[in-house]
C-alpha cells in the first residue's frame, strides 16, 4: 500500500475513534520498545521508519506482476490502506466499486495508525464492509501480546453485518531477517498465540494475510489454521495460484497495488455480509 492517492460496539467505537482523530500517545499506551530501522530494501519501498509496514510491502518483488483479469460474477472487489494513503476519498472508492476495505490499526505494540479513524469511520460511513488488520512483528513480543493490542486498537468486532474479523498481517519483516529471527515451530506458535487470543477478546476468528513464498519459509508450510481461519492469499498475478499452508480455498485476494491495494472476495455481496457476521 504504497501508493500516495488517495470490537466492542461498532457504533461505540466510531464514536471514540471520531472523537480522538489521529491516535495521539496517551499514558495508556505501552511503553515504546526501542525503534526498529529498515533494512535498505524497505526503505525502496517506502518504508522510512518502525511502523510504517503495510501488507504486501515486498509482493512486487517476489511474485509474478500481471494486469488483473475482469471479476467473475460471484467476487467483490474491495482495497487495503495505511497511513500512506492518507485521508481516503470513500466516496470515489464506492463510485469505483469497492465494497469493502481493510484498514492498517497497529503494528507491534507501540504503533497506531494516525490516520485509522478518517479510513476505517469513512469507509463504513459510505456503506463499505470494513474491517482493521494488524501488521505482526514477531520478534518483539509475543503473539498474545499484540493480539490484545490490536484488540484494545481498532481491531474490535460486532455483528452489525458491516465489520469484518480482524486481520492478522504476516509476512516479510521489512526491519531484518525475513523471519523474525524464530524458528518455523516457534512462529507456528507464534501465530497460535496470536490467534487464540485475539478470538478470546472478539469471539472471532481472525483472516490471515500471507503469501505462499513467505509461509512456507518461516511456518514450513504450515497446516495449523486452513479449518478455523479465513485465508486472504497475496499473490500479483492473474490468479490466486498455489495455496499456502493447505488452505482448500482462499477468502480474499489481494492481486495488484495500482493505483492502490486491490482485494477481492471469493464470493458474493450475501456471503461478504455472511463472513462479517460471523
Amino acid at each position: 500500500m504504497k501508493s500516495a492517492l488517495f470490537t466492542g460496539a461498532a457504533v461505540t467505537l466510531g464514536l471514540f475513534l471520531a472523537s480522538i482523530g489521529p491516535a495521539q500517545a496517551s499514558p495508556t499506551d505501552p511503553p515504546s520498545t526501542a525503534a526498529q530501522q529498515p533494512t535498505a530494501q524497505a526503505r525502496q519501498h517506502g518504508i522510512a521508519k518502525d511502523g510504517d509496514a503495510y501488507m504486501g510491502w515486498l509482493q512486487n518483488t517476489t511474485t509474478s506482476s500481471a494486469p488483473a483479469v475482469m471479476a467473475p460474477a460471484a467476487t467483490v472487489e474491495g482495497i487495503d490502506v495505511s497511513s500512506h494513503q492518507g485521508n481516503v476519498n470513500w466516496a470515489a472508492q464506492w463510485t469505483a466499486g469497492k465494497r469493502f476495505a481493510y484498514v492498517k490499526a497497529t503494528e507491534g505494540t507501540s504503533y497506531r495508525n494516525p490516520y485509522f479513524a478518517q479510513q476505517y469511520n469513512g469507509s463504513y460511513n459510505v456503506g463499505m464492509i470494513r474491517g482493521a488488520y494488524h501488521f505482526a512483528t514477531p520478534n518483539t513480543s509475543s503473539g498474545a501480546t499484540q493480539a490484545n493490542y490490536f484488540a484494545s486498537n481498532g481491531g474490535g468486532w460486532s455483528r452489525d453485518g458491516k465489520t469484518l474479523p480482524g486481520a492478522l498481517d504476516i509476512e516479510y519483516n521489512p526491519y531484518g531477517a525475513t523471519c523474525y529471527g524464530l524458528s518455523q515451530s516457534a512462529m507456528v506458535s507464534w501465530v497460535r498465540d496470536f490467534l487464540n487470543t485475539y478470538k478470546a477478546r472478539t469471539t472471532r476468528d481472525a483472516v490471515i494475510y500471507t503469501n505462499l513464498d513467505w509461509w512456507t519459509r518461516c511456518t514450513g508450510n504450515s497446516t495449523a489454521f486452513n479449518a478455523t481461519n479465513p485465508l486472504w492469499v497475496a499473490r500479483y498475478a492473474s490468479a490466486p495460484g498455489t495455496l499456502p499452508g493447505g488452505w482448500p480455498f482462499h477468502t480474499f485476494w489481494q492481486y495488484s497495488s495500482t493505483p492502490i491495494d486491490q482485494n477481492r472476495f471469493n464470493g458474493d455481496q450475501t456471503r461478504l455480509v455472511a463472513l462479517a457476521n460471523g
